[in-house]
């Protein structure tokens, strides 16, 4: 596997995920949806361990269903979204993978907060389907 990268749109923060991440998620929660501006997010997972990112990131504290913070890191020039921490899964980043150069070979497998998509917008096929959260 050769590494990913991605950054954000003016440049200042760039990164390379060391590792193949997980199979992606698209969650319609509100906070991810505010936070991209679109419909959804498409989110892929890995350790934070193969995560390497160059200049910093903004980062706006939120709250998730747990109570427990989701840090969400962000460009300070540009504004857009990177990756996000959750406390209530320490060792994991979860990339906004929107932010990647190349979207090659990703996929989604999984929707989350359903409940919240936009009625008309049709499910990814074959992809499993949460309600809320996939506990």
């Amino acid at each position: 596997m050769s590494n990913r990268e991605g950054g954000c749109l003016c440049g200042a923060v760039r990164y390379v995920l060391k590792a193949e991440p997980r199979p992606g998620v698209l969650c319609h929660c509100t906070h991810c949806r505010k936070q991209s501006g679109s419909l959804f997010s498409f989110n892929i997972v890995l350790r934070e361990s193969d995560y390497e990112q160059q200049g910093e990131t903004k980062v706006f504290v939120d709250t998730g269903d747990s109570g427990q913070p989701v840090n969400r890191h962000f460009c300070g020039n540009c504004g857009a979204p990177i990756l996000v921490k959750i406390a209530a899964a320490p060792k994991h980043v979860v990339i906004k993978a929107g932010s990647l150069d190349n979207l090659g070979g990703l996929t989604a497998t999984t929707e989350i907060y359903c409940d919240h998509a936009a009625d008309w917008l049709a499910p990814v096929a074959g992809a499993a389907r949460f309600p809320q959260n996939q506990s």
